[in-house]
């Protein structure tokens, strides 16, 4: 293929309430990331772990926002180096740690596509909203706020990240979707349906099935756009398959239907970034959730039955 994918790894789980996701993009490497992408002819260049305290050792200074300060040097050095990505022509693929990652991930890519007056378009891959915001937040973990900053809403110093104003969207609604989605907090629907996002919960994958809903997905985030961010959160995936999680939702999507979905986005040539969140080692069976992960992005970047 010719094409060089950058990975990144980011050891956080300040941003979520339970301990273990740090580990997950050691977890991933293990399973064999790299050597995958190198079976499908990819060059692959491992930037190594973007470090980050532990909890322990800092004091919560807003309940609302919970490790606020780590969490935005952190995104910062993310949305650096995913932007060091993309000017040379590389594909950053950024391995978490909890779903905060998001914040850096898209503010890269974000703020190199603003650069190159290009347009991004979406694709959340979750069975949460993650969308709250400072106000509406039931826990104040800031996983669960990504999606709500890359659309301008929450604490000016997520939504600066990647050279962007306050209240300034990195993406347009009419080319974001959610998949997967089946636990979303009741004050978080209302930010959703402000933003305007199209979202594919489960009863539309059960109805519709995952190839037309993600026909559909992908026909939204390629609409105008030079290709889309695709955000993988493995709990998006039944805990019979990923039981690696920290936050699983029962009636999750199938390890067929992800396969699916995942052969789709690399059959429409407009993936121009991922990143893989909340696999957490510490409630894992035998690394099961890190190896699937590694399946499913071999299955984005093109590895295929046949």
């Amino acid at each position: 293929m010719g094409e060089t994918i950058r990975v990144i790894g980011v050891q956080i789980d300040l941003g979520a309430g339970r301990r273990g996701v740090d580990m997950g993009p050691s977890a991933i490497r293990k399973a064999g990331i790299c050597q995958s992408l190198r079976q499908l002819g990819y060059g692959v260049v491992d930037d190594g772990n973007i470090p980050c305290d532990e909890p322990e050792a800092h004091q919560i200074r807003d309940p609302k926002l919970r490790y606020l300060p780590l969490i935005t040097e952190t995104m910062t050095s993310l949305a650096s180096r995913v932007e060091f990505a993309l000017e040379r022509a590389e594909i950053p693929l950024v391995l978490g740690g909890d779903h905060s990652i998001a914040i850096g991930t898209i503010g890269g890519v974000g703020g190199h596509f603003r650069k190159a007056d290009k347009k991004l378009g979406m694709i959340w891959f979750d069975a949460h909203g993650d969308a709250n915001t400072p106000e509406t937040t039931p826990s104040g973990n800031i996983h669960g706020m990504p999606q709500a900053v890359a659309f301008g809403l929450g604490a000016p110093e997520l939504v600066t990240i990647g050279g962007f104003a306050v209240e300034e969207s990195k993406l347009d609604p009419a080319n974001s979707v959610i998949i997967g989605a089946r636990s979303i907090d009741e004050r978080e629907k209302d930010v959703i349906r402000d933003i305007g996002l199209k979202v594919f919960a489960m009863d539309s994958i059960d109805r519709r099935g995952i190839y037309e809903v993600t026909r559909e997905a992908i026909e939204i985030a390629s609409n105008g756009t030079d290709g889309f961010h695709l955000s993988f959160d493995v709990d998006g995936m039944d805990p019979s398959i990923a039981p690696g999680v920290g936050t699983a939702v029962l009636g999750g999507v199938s390890y067929r239907e992800t396969h699916t979905m995942m052969e789709m986005v690399a059959e429409s040539g407009q993936l121009v970034s991922m990143e893989v969140a909340e696999v957490n080692p510490i409630l894992d069976v035998r690394n099961q959730t890190a190896e699937v992960a590694v399946e499913m992005v071999a299955s984005a970047f093109g590895k295929r039955i046949l």
